[in-house]
């Protein structure tokens, strides 16, 4: 009778006892099932807003760079120089326009080194004289070319044969390049880029190319000697930064300056170039020697300043025996 007497009493005391007091009494009692709970809450919360959310790279291709001698004319005035694009001529700032060598490899597809460069497919195939965008395997050396060429503003009257005749370009390619029909009728105003295109100087009337002539202060303030001495410069500063230097086929092609070769085609188109050579300079520039009719070194060699490295030729998109001879990142002195 004790017992029951004591828990009613119990009971009814613990309905009696307010909210508050209720809370502070049962923390006694719930302490330790109340504390691990709350614990687990806090450290769920922390880790849910502290963990870092994955994002994407805000570059995720740091080569991708589109270089290239592209100028734009309009009614036979240059209006403005570089690549297509203001996105594009930002990044033309931190870029020389330098050729550059890419090793296949396992599971490249040629659409995927395009967009690692920058370029189009057609761009590299040209340079590597591919027939398919299959041909290229793993060990592969593929020569990556920046966009060389002339950007054409449409006119009345223009067809792609008249803009490929004005700049010594090939139809073909300038279809390919932009992606167009053959039978694609040409919008007045729109802007074509004229792969390989040449802007050429006006010959005046009486006036013969005579044999080059560079004084010994600008040849040593550019820190080229001359790669055909003796030669005639047919034509002036034009597409890559170049010159052309005509005279007898098989004349010696010197380096312009000492340094390691990076390119060395023996054969084949190779975007217009034929047989050509690239040299890389300590100074970071690079020369170009194309047209060769004969190439006397190898890529990875190192080469002096006088050396004869081929032969001047005419192949290639060519019309007579001459170098092409461009600087990348320095001063054409020729």
């Amino acid at each position: 009778m004790t017992w029951l007497l004591s828990e009613g009493l119990l009971a009814t005391l613990a309905i009696a006892i307010p909210l508050s007091a209720h809370a502070g009494i049962l923390d006694k009692f719930f302490h330790l099932q109340e504390e691990p709970v709350a614990t687990q809450i806090e450290i769920v919360s922390e880790s849910a807003t502290d963990m870092p959310l994955l994002a994407a790279l805000q570059n995720p291709n740091p080569m991708g760079a589109r270089g290239g001698a592209e100028v734009l004319v309009e009614d036979n005035v240059l209006v403005s120089t570089g690549p297509v694009g203001a996105d594009v001529m930002a990044e033309q700032k931190t870029y020389s326009g330098e050729i550059r060598v890419y090793t296949v490899r396992e599971g490249d597809s040629l659409s995927q080194v395009a967009e690692m460069f920058d370029v189009t497919t057609n761009t590299i195939m040209w340079a590597n004289d591919l027939n398919r965008a299959s041909d290229i395997q793993p060990g592969d050396s593929l020569v990556i070319l920046p966009v060389a060429g002339v950007r054409h503003v449409v006119k009345s009257g223009d067809t792609i044969s008249t803009i490929g005749k004005k700049y010594e370009a090939e139809a073909e390619e300038i279809l390919a390049f932009n992606q167009m029909f053959e039978d694609e009728r040409l919008v007045v105003g729109a802007t074509l880029i004229i792969p390989g295109g040449a802007i050429q100087a006006p010959v005046r009337a009486g006036v013969r190319a005579q044999p080059v002539s560079v004084s010994g202060a600008v040849a040593a303030s550019t820190g080229f000697s001359h790669p055909a001495p003796g030669s005639i410069k047919t034509q002036g500063i034009h597409g890559y930064n170049a010159v052309d230097l005509a005279a007898g086929a098989g004349t010696a092609i010197r380096a312009a300056a000492a340094g390691e070769v990076i390119v060395s085609k023996s054969s084949g188109w190779n975007g217009g170039y034929g047989r050509y050579i690239v040299i890389r300079h300590a100074s970071g520039a690079q020369t170009l020697y194309a047209h060769l009719s004969s190439n006397a070194v190898r890529v990875g060699n190192y080469v002096s300043q006088g050396e004869v490295i081929g032969g001047m030729g005419n192949t290639g998109r060519s019309t007579g025996s001459h170098l092409h001879f461009e600087v990348r990142g320095g001063r054409n002195p020729f």
